[in-house]
């Protein structure tokens, strides 16, 4: 299976992407013009169910990523590649850490969710199954995670492109997925630089989770938290996230 793609770069540290609940390949902001086309080669693809893949069958499980992820590195020629995931991507970038270690430079965390998953209480769940099919929700959630604090246009420009972008059943069964997550056990040893970006507004998956979860679980994960920024740091404080990130792939490449 041919994977579509998109490429940013000539670099040769090599990078892909995996995007987060309501995104996609070409939904990450600023970021790709921000990519120090250089020294990088950024890849940015669709999940099944998303975007320019939105007809492709799926079971909407985190292994069924990471098999995604290892196709479109061998279809591109990367043996050895760093992962950036936002929110849901950071799970599935985990997982794919988990199912080859020896293929991995570097893992970034944007506002990531983690690999013991992320439990609802009951009106949470509510409301997130409710996104599948219900723009409101979208907008509610989106507004929440960035602190209740981002203008009403953004907001309904973010929920417009992620209605656009993904079937309602991939909405739903990727929910399962990074909810759900329990696989701190398999984890492996950190042996690559690991780096949990959070932006201090984001009351979900903020600094107090991260300090919870990803630098309980991963040793030696490092942790930024970029003031002014919410859950969706690449669109908020897109120069903030990439210097962030770019820290992590020249520790990579050192």
């Amino acid at each position: 299976m041919t994977i579509n793609h998109t490429l940013v770069g000539t670099g040769p540290t090599k990078v892909i992407t995996v995007h987060g609940w309501f995104g996609g390949a070409d939904g990450w902001g600023l970021l790709p013009d921000l990519v120090d086309t250089e020294a990088c080669t950024f890849a940015f693809f669709d999940l099944r169910g998303y975007g320019s893949r939105a007809d492709v069958s799926s079971d909407f499980t985190l292994d069924e990523v990471a098999d995604d992820v290892f196709a479109l590195a061998d279809e591109l020629g990367w043996q050895r590649f760093a992962l950036v995931g936002h929110s849901m991507g950071g799970a599935m970038g985990l997982r794919a850490l988990c199912r080859a270690p020896e293929r991995i430079t570097a893992v970034v965390g944007v506002s990531p969710v983690p690999a013991s998953g992320v439990p609802l209480d009951a009106d949470s769940q509510a409301l997130f199954d409710g996104a599948a099919q219900d723009n409101a929700n979208r907008h509610a959630i989106i507004d929440f995670t960035t602190g209740n604090r981002q203008p009403k246009s953004w907001i309904d420009g973010m929920v417009a492109y992620s209605a656009q972008h993904s079937r309602p059943e991939a909405v739903a069964g990727y929910l399962r997925s990074w909810t759900g997550a329990d696989f701190v056990a398999d984890l492996p040893a950190a042996t690559v630089p690991v780096h949990a970006v959070v932006g201090e507004h984001d009351p979900a998956l903020g600094e107090e989770t991260m300090r919870a979860t990803w630098l309980e679980q991963l040793s030696g994960c490092e942790l930024t938290v970029i003031p002014n920024a919410g859950h969706y740091a690449m669109f908020e404080t897109p120069v903030s996230l990439i210097a962030a990130i770019e820290t992590t792939l020249a520790t990579a490449r050192a």
